[in-house]
């Protein structure tokens, strides 16, 4: 539990209070741990942890978040479907956020603002299951439920699901946090040297056709060359993290009090979000997430209406704070016309102005006849027009993407530029949950984002200019 005091004339105790409401509370999706002791011992060895991320930075987050949600700015969030803890290597790490740099370059020439760069990383460890068993050849198990409850191999041992996994969890992102930050201060995320990683992809015969934006990219930046501009702002970026804050006895311990405010702060990550499964009004999940100050996100599919929408503003920001929640829908290609200018719409004349990205990945799965979970690149893709789309039918502004990428060269999505067909699936299928775009199938999306980016700014006739002091735009 965290310590308990009086923290700017606050009551800590009767703060704390409020956050346990969601305990008596449904909270689905949760594993059955045979030991509680053994939970509770877990849980309180967490709580005396050091805070994985600060307020401030959530603070910094949620400012940037808000400019997203006036038009200002276009949210980049990509990552593992399921971290690992085995994957947590310098190299795997170091391509993931390659992978997002290189698309945050592209978007944000596109769309004339500042990208801001969310990692699904350093703590995407839980999944939620369909099923709470899995049987295979007539054995059934546990569910795998992601790393941070039991193992992924189909064995009495690995799926029987252990506490001790709350804390390996923590320590497996603390140091993927010290790989982010160092890469992202470093210098390795030097504006000129992504775009040189991003002129060896257009370089490919495959994705010649992204070549005339690469070459404005490119002038762009040999003016500023020949300019003289030389700062911290080419060489750094701001670079958070954020995960599906499922697993309450994780999240709860590690949630504490600002010693500068008195207020509460999930420090496991930037900015949480609620999945659908699990975005009930009167479940644990909404309850705990609307006592912390962290952004938080919601997802929203394709059954939402607009008065589902209304009542987790209400719960969760019923002080229309601009940057604390975003909506991330995942309706799947063929419904997202349909059903999200009514939703859009809804939301506005209520006066509400949150953060709308979109999930162009969970709702458009399928399973091959050999068994493969994967998806089409093309309905992804799909998905993401039908977005702008319908944004600019109810004259709101798409404010971001939400996918899930690896930085490795897998195959788990079909088509791309590589044309990955059912036949190669086999070859290189390494998701442990769902099925991730690739290194090239990721940049080649941010490309056609791009474009719809630039036509959104063409549209509206947006000259963007700079004021004095700002950082380098995405940066």
């Amino acid at each position: 539990m965290a310590k308990v005091s009086q923290t700017h004339g606050i009551d800590a105790r009767r703060v704390l209070e409020g956050l346990d409401a969601y305990r008596a509370l449904e909270a689905k999706q949760q594993p059955t741990w045979p030991d509680a002791a053994a939970v509770q011992r877990a849980s309180a060895e967490l709580s005396t942890q050091p805070p994985l991320v600060f307020a401030g930075e959530a603070d910094q987050l949620r400012t940037r978040l808000a400019a997203a949600a006036r038009g200002e700015a276009f949210l980049l969030q990509g990552g593992d479907c399921a971290e690992t803890f085995a994957a947590a290597t310098a190299d795997k790490i170091r391509d993931r956020v390659k992978t997002l740099l290189q698309m945050a370059v592209v978007l944000t020439y596109g769309a004339s603002m500042p990208v801001i760069k969310l990692g699904r990383m350093a703590g995407q460890f839980a999944k939620p299951r369909s099923s709470d068993t899995e049987t295979r050849d007539g054995v059934t198990l546990p569910a795998y439920r992601g790393d941070l409850v039991n193992g992924y191999d189909f064995t009495p041992e690995s799926r029987t699901v252990d506490p001790g996994r709350l804390l390996e969890g923590y320590h497996v992102a603390a140091s993927t946090l010290n790989l982010i930050r160092a890469f992202t201060q470093g210098g390795f995320a030097d504006l000129r040297q992504v775009h040189e990683w991003n002129k060896g992809f257009v370089a490919n015969p495959a994705n010649q056709r992204y070549e005339s934006l690469a070459a404005e990219i490119d002038r762009a930046l040999k003016f500023m060359e020949a300019c003289g501009v030389e700062s911290a702002a080419l060489s750094q970026t701001e670079f958070y993290v954020s995960h599906e804050a499922l697993l309450l006895d994780y999240e709860r311990p590690l949630t504490r009090i600002d010693s500068r405010t008195g207020e509460l702060y999930d420090t496991s990550g930037h900015m949480l979000w609620i999945g659908e499964r699990t975005r009930d009004l009167d479940g644990a999940h909404v309850e705990f997430l609307s006592h912390v100050r962290n952004p938080i996100g919601v997802k929203l599919g394709p059954t939402a209406t607009v008065d589902d929408a209304l009542r987790l503003i209400d719960k969760l920001d019923p002080e229309r704070e601009p940057g604390r929640l975003t909506f991330i829908t995942r309706m799947g290609a063929g419904k997202i016309r349909d059903v999200l200018p009514g939703l859009l719409a809804g939301v506005r004349d209520a006066g509400a102005t949150p953060l709308w990205v979109t999930d162009p990945m969970h709702g458009n799965g399928m399973t091959t006849a050999t068994g493969y979970k994967t998806r089409r690149f093309d309905d992804v893709m799909d998905e993401l027009r039908g977005f702008f789309e319908a944004h600019r039918e109810v004259g709101t502004f798409p404010g971001g993407i939400h996918i899930e990428l690896t930085g490795d060269d897998v195959t788990e999505c079909l088509g791309g530029s590589e044309n990955i067909d059912e036949a190669t699936l086999a070859t290189r299928y390494e998701s442990l949950c769902d099925p991730r775009l690739n290194h090239m199938q990721s940049l080649e999306l941010a490309f056609q984002v791009a474009e719809e980016l630039k036509q959104l700014r063409h549209s509206h006739d947006q000259e963007v200019r700079w004021r004095p002091g700002t950082n380098v735009p995405g940066r």
